[in-house]
């Protein structure tokens, strides 16, 4: 049975760590735009079969 003794602790310097927050912060921004023109177009299209 091995065990790994190397655990991630995250970014290392102050500089990877600005990186890493970026690209969370793009990751994170890109999926709520996409989720809220979905919703929107599923809205548009319940209210142009429903009435």
């Amino acid at each position: 049975m091995a065990t790994s003794s190397t655990r991630f602790t995250g970014p290392e310097t102050p500089e990877a760590l600005l990186a890493d927050r970026q690209k969370f912060l793009a990751s994170f921004t890109s999926f709520a735009a996409r989720t809220t023109m979905f919703v929107v177009v599923l809205l548009a299209l319940m209210g142009l079969f429903l009435t």
